[in-house]
């Protein structure tokens, strides 16, 4: 079953660098949802039947949350701030994509040095972890619009779900499912203040934000 796994770690890196390559707010919040069907047949993919009830419940979890959930709220969130595309990010989208290989590299690297405490199930899964860690903390930090900002913060998460499966036997499912609703309410509240930004300032870019005075 590991050939499934890093077919599926492949299409995650993948849509990764799309999402950092791309200026449409529609079309990363797509890739998000595509994102989800892929993490979502992680823990199958990689532990079978053997995984048993709660491998079953993760991914039905992940598959709910991050597949439906967020991205339906993300995509509602944007049709009420009426904006269609990232414009002028902090950093370029030609930038963004050689630092984002230059990450995906690292971290390759970085993974082959770790030492864990546990054999992973696929060679693959480390390094996709911190790859897509790396891309969403850059996807945060090189935006300008919040919305995209908060699926710089889901690929984040989803760097920390990812990387979560090396521990898959020794992390009670209880606190999977904790970090699974901290990201759902996390979003929902970022949901909510961008659309209070949007109506008070007509905008959500936060650069923008920092010229306030009181």
């Amino acid at each position: 079953m590991t050939e499934y796994a890093d077919f599926l770690l492949l299409v995650i890196v993948v849509i990764d660098l799309y999402i950092v390559a791309s200026s449409r707010l529609y079309g990363a919040i797509r890739a998000t949802a595509v994102q989800g069907v892929a993490l979502a047949l992680l823990p199958l993919s990689l532990f079978g039947t053997d995984g048993g009830l709660h491998v079953a419940l993760l991914a039905s979890g992940a598959l709910v949350v991050k597949a439906f959930l967020i991205p339906y709220m993300l995509s509602r969130t944007l049709r009420q701030a009426n904006i269609a595309r990232e414009i002028e990010p902090f950093i370029s989208l030609h930038a963004s994509v050689l630092i984002g290989a230059g990450l995906v590299v690292l971290s390759f690297w970085f993974a082959s040095v770790l030492v864990l405490p546990h054999a992973a199930p696929s060679k693959l899964l480390v390094p996709i972890a911190f790859a897509t860690l790396l891309l969403g903390f850059l996807v945060l930090v090189s935006r300008r619009k919040a919305l995209t900002q908060v699926v710089g913060y889901l690929m984040l998460e989803n760097g920390i779900y990812v990387f979560g499966q090396t521990l898959l036997d020794d992390v009670p499912f209880a606190v999977e499912l904790g970090i699974l609703l901290d990201l759902l309410v996390g979003v929902f509240v970022m949901g909510i203040a961008i659309n209070h930004i949007s109506r008070e300032f007509d905008h959500v870019d936060t650069e923008l934000l920092s010229s306030l005075k009181d």
